[in-house]
């Protein structure tokens, strides 16, 4: 039974509608069209809306779509048939109308849909009468193949033997000819296998038994190299030994680095010239150009097109790949430099590729300033008046850094004279506590006590295997019973794809609504950082029961350090999410923390 059948242009007008139920269909049909008809996602005409299912199908020549829609729970095997039916006869019926292009009109279409309605399903019923046949050889996929394709050609890939093709038609009372073989061949193969039989194993000849080699083979303890013996084991082992017992030597050179704002990365101030400065001579032969070098000579008082654009943009989008900037998006921010610059009147000495370098090098500054001013500093002093402490909570997958840039970011902030509580959320994995642990015993050292008059940085844990939203709970009460300015909560490193481990974040922030949720992504993986952070935030959205969830604020990108110049993902992440990027990670000290600098980026990327 179906409870809508809707004929609509794509202007939005409803040309006929038959309604079987009293029910509003809007929502769905509007949902339909928003996710589907408008962003072009038309390869699967089915859509899932609420408890009904919709169909559709799209008349391009009059730009009409059709909908049906039926409960979910219903099986209908006649929509597909009842589409093209009705199709085709509303398109019969009024193609006159149609062509005019105003789809305006008296559509009397009620008669042939319940004719078109009724015809469909008896032939549905006929169709469920029959008994189910089994597929002849002539229907199956096999039979299309040729007895030339289910042979294997050995011979062309590894040259042990040819096999001759033998065609479909060579029968001989009914039975196929077994293919020819090469009578050389055969001898080779022959006389491989009897080379293999005669070749004598080596454990044929068993050594004669000895009391020596009927006993089993033990394997020694290790000896270690230290010249004690066992006196040395004592200071090996540090499972009965307490953190605090054990002495740190402090790097008093970092202290006194990190005061005030993040500093912006660094960039080499050296242009390479060959590919910026331009000469209304012609090049020297003997200078050796960049990535637009072969473009020099395109200069010329003229208006730019899109044939002229053409190469340049080409080499850009190679370019721009190269440095790990998504494919996709390196189509996107070349198409929109050649749209934005098609017609413009260059001057005379003005060359097409500086023109659209510079066109490029300004989007992509655009793209990585960011649309909202984050300041932590400014942020952590208003709750601090408020009388609250300034939560962060920290996200992301395994293994990119998550508790060692946390704990950059609490000496920044001690440096700057704000307390700071590490909650050790990470209950899962093995050594995470006492990784936190030993940050805390160096960050103090670094900013003792008794310079501050309190302690600087304090780990709230407990232990493994319990919840990580009350453990961050319990931590934030304790903060703000103590008056301590910051906490910083670790969790667990967890995929996008585990549904489990991303419920249980999105309760851990929706229960304690920390202020800044930073996702942490590594810029090595390139691309693959891009696909986490949009998996990752919509599984956000998606686990929470809120009708607002609160989902990423801004990304921290470590390992900035190591990529050299294939700075792409940050424009990969920033471009595609929008979120900016708050901290970026470049080495292995608490002072290897810099602000993202749109400008060194760039200049990285276009170099």
């Amino acid at each position: 039974m179906l409870d809508l059948f809707s004929i609509f242009s794509k202007g939005g007008i409803v040309l006929w509608c038959f309604q079987s139920t009293s029910e509003i269909f809007s929502p769905s049909v509007n949902a339909l069209i928003r996710s589907v008809i408008l962003q072009e996602r038309s390869g699967n005409t089915t859509y899932n809306h609420n408890s009904l299912t919709l169909q559709y199908k799209l008349d391009n020549e009059f730009e009409l779509v059709f909908v049906v829609a039926y409960q979910r729970i219903l099986q209908l095997s006649y929509v597909d048939k009842f589409l093209n039916d009705v199709h085709l006869e509303f398109r019969d019926k009024y193609k006159n109308e149609l062509q005019g292009g105003q789809h305006m009109g008296d559509f009397d279409f009620k008669a042939c849909f319940d004719a078109v309605l009724k015809g469909c399903e008896q032939w549905a019923k006929s169709q469920a009468k029959l008994p189910k046949q089994m597929r002849t050889f002539e229907d199956s996929q096999k039979s299309k193949k040729t007895v030339a394709s289910m042979i294997e050609r050995k011979g062309e890939e590894k040259g042990k033997k040819s096999v001759k093709i033998v065609e479909s038609k060579s029968l001989t009372n009914g039975k196929v000819e077994e293919p020819e073989i090469e009578d050389d061949l055969i001898a080779a193969s022959r006389a491989k296998l009897a080379q293999k039989l005669n070749k004598p194993k080596k454990d044929v000849k068993k050594s004669p038994k000895s009391p020596v080699a009927e006993k089993e083979r033990v394997k020694k303890p290790r000896v270690w190299e230290l010249g004690g013996g066992a006196r040395d084991l004592p200071s090996l082992d540090f499972s009965t030994d307490k953190p605090q017992d054990r002495a740190i030597n402090p790097d008093t050179q970092l202290v006194g680095r990190m005061t005030g704002a993040i500093r912006d990365l660094e960039v080499d101030s050296s242009e390479s010239s060959s590919d910026e400065e331009e000469v209304a001579t012609a090049p020297s032969p003997k200078k050796t150009g960049g990535m637009f070098s072969i473009f020099k000579g395109l200069v010329g008082a003229k208006a730019l097109s899109a044939e002229s654009m053409r190469p340049v943009l080409d080499k850009l989008r190679d370019h721009l790949i190269a440095k790990n900037v998504a494919a996709d998006i390196a189509n996107k921010l070349c198409e929109s430099v050649g749209a934005k610059l098609e017609g413009k009147v260059l001057g005379t000495f003005d060359s097409v590729a500086k023109t659209i370098k510079s066109t490029l090098t300004e989007s992509l500054v655009q793209i990585l300033s960011p649309r909202r001013r984050v300041d932590i500093l400014r942020d952590a002093m208003h709750a601090k008046q408020e009388g609250r402490p300034y939560v962060m909570a920290f996200c992301g997958v395994n293994g990119v850094g998550k508790s060692t840039n946390l704990a950059k970011i609490c000496f920044w902030l001690i440096e700057n004279d704000m307390s700071v509580l590490i909650a050790a959320c990470d209950t899962f994995r093995a050594g995470a506590v006492e990784q936190l642990r030993t940050h805390t015993r160096h960050l103090n050292a670094l900013h003792p006590a008794e310079r501050h008059n309190r302690t600087m940085v304090q780990l709230y844990e407990k232990g493994y295997g319990k919840d990580a939203a009350g453990i961050a709970m319990e931590a934030i009460r304790y903060a703000s019973d103590s008056k301590i300015d910051v906490v910083l909560i670790d969790t667990a490193g967890r995929m996008q794809d585990n549904e489990p481990l991303m419920r249980a974040l999105a309760k851990l922030i929706k229960v304690n609504e920390p202020d800044t949720v930073l996702f942490v992504g590594e810029a090595l993986v390139g691309n693959e950082a891009v696909d986490q952070l949009v998996k990752f935030n919509q599984a956000l959205a998606d686990h929470s029961s809120t009708s607002n969830p609160h989902t990423i604020d801004g990304i921290v990108l470590t390992k900035f350090d190591t990529i050299d110049d294939k700075v792409g993902a940050a424009i990969s992440m920033t471009y595609i999410t929008g979120q900016p990027i708050v901290f970026v990670g470049t080495g292995q000290t608490y002072t290897d923390l810099k602000a993202l600098n749109a400008n060194a980026v760039v200049h990285a990327l276009m170099k």
